[in-house]
């Protein structure tokens, strides 16, 4: 187990001299009520020093982890710290679900949502999408709220932790649905660069594995939704010149292992919609991550901008994951306005390799206008992030005038241009 000191991947260690554990709203409260700056800290799973601090850590995954359904509304309102695994089971066994859910059941509700992660899929959008209402603790340690359609709620949701301690996030729910994941193998480079939508386009969740290098992609997981009236989906047979496997293996399972989600086989979503099953470890453990969102336009173009970075890339990197997103409202969502095209690193612990590959991949990506992952390693300052989030300043009024000491600002705020400097 990884010390609480640091990440869940143990490649970035916590500098805050005090980190606290909260185990009610009045216990964060009363820390931010207390002299000095804080921060929320989730689950861990960023891989920079965004939820760093100054002055006090607040740890949110101990607050009790309550669970309000109303069934009318179709939301569902949870403890800041509740694992998306843990959500999502007690959802299905009432027959709801969310949407959509990252790759890792791991991950925490206000943490995912407070820096624009993910799932897949043409037509869904972030997670933070589903964010219809956030309670928090404010500057002055008073609890307030905003739901959709609130004047600041577009800049709060992808907050970053820049304006409070989020105790409880409500989302919106659907009826339970089934899944079926399939592999296929075989996909070539010029097929895929010809016909991105093809494949992305294939099911409800799409992502393609790929290390670049070679005439074929790599695996393509296809997630297809079950209608209720059916107890299984008709499985195309091929997509381009990929071919669906017949067997359950994964061509990368030296990076994924057998943790994986079951291949195959119909279940529910909250098992298939992830690739990582909630009671393993994911993915491959000490490692980095970075990412980059862009237009879905552009995606072959990106693509065949990063190709040739294949031979640089390879000895450091585990796996490439590429997915879409649909585009939103929120302010410093990395989909905010425009469907995206999410090209992913998963890096082994390799730090000083990673730190000199990452402006070479954001040069390549440069004339597409690439988002930076809020949550994983890249190289932005205030003014690359300036250039390709253009309600930047407008959020970052947002924080300041919420919070006009500086409570909640660090470092990594000011670096990227979400906060002012004090």
């Amino acid at each position: 187990m990884r010390r609480m000191e640091q990440n869940w991947a143990g490649t970035y260690r916590y500098t805050a001299p005090r980190m606290v554990a909260a185990s009610s709203v009045d216990d964060v409260r009363r820390l931010v009520a207390e002299p000095g700056r804080v921060h929320a800290l989730g689950t861990r799973h960023s891989f920079t020093d965004i939820p760093d601090t100054t002055g006090t850590l607040i740890d949110v995954t101990g607050l009790p982890a309550e669970f309000a359904l109303d069934e009318g509304d179709q939301t569902v309102t949870v403890a800041a710290g509740t694992r998306y695994g843990v959500l999502a089971l007690w959802l299905h066994e009432r027959g709801w679900a969310l949407r959509n859910m990252g790759s890792l059941p791991h991950i925490n509700a206000a943490g995912a949502t407070a820096t624009g992660t993910h799932g897949s899929g043409d037509a869904n959008p972030v997670l933070s999408a589903s964010v219809c209402g956030l309670r928090y603790v404010g500057a002055d340690a008073e609890v307030r709220e905003v739901r959709r359609g609130d004047p600041d709620f577009d800049a709060l949701v992808v907050g970053l932790g820049a304006f409070g301690i989020i105790v409880a996030v409500t989302l919106d729910v659907v009826p339970t649905f089934d899944v079926r994941q399939d592999i296929y193998r075989g996909l070539t480079w010029p097929r895929f660069l010809d016909d991105v939508d093809a494949v992305t386009g294939a099911g409800y969740s799409v992502s393609v594995f790929t290390r670049w290098s070679g005439d074929e992609v790599g695996d393509v997981w296809v997630k297809r939704v079950i209608p209720a009236s059916a107890g299984d989906v008709e499985v195309a047979p091929v997509i381009l010149d990929a071919r669906c496997a017949t067997d359950a293996g994964s061509r990368f399972d030296d990076v994924i292992g057998e943790n994986r989600t079951p291949v195959g086989e119909p279940g529910p979503w909250m098992l298939r919609l992830p690739h990582f099953r909630l009671d393993a470890t994911p993915s491959m453990g000490e490692e980095i991550q970075t990412e980059y969102l862009v237009p879905r336009a552009h995606a072959a173009a990106a693509l065949d901008a990063i190709r040739p970075l294949a031979a640089a890339l390879d000895p450091h990197l585990g796996v490439t994951e590429l997915r879409t997103a649909a585009r939103d409202d929120l302010w410093l969502s990395p989909a905010y306005e425009r469907d995206a095209f999410i090209i992913h690193f998963t890096w082994y612990d390799h730090p000083r390799e990673v730190g000199a590959l990452i402006p070479q991949i954001e040069a390549a990506l440069a004339p597409f206008d690439a988002r930076p992952h809020w949550g994983k390693q890249h190289a932005f300052d205030r003014a690359a992030i300036e250039r390709v989030h253009p309600r930047l300043a407008d959020a970052r009024a947002v924080f300041e005038r919420l919070d006009p000491e500086g409570r909640f600002v660090n470092d990594h705020l000011v670096r990227v241009g979400v906060r002012e400097p004090r």
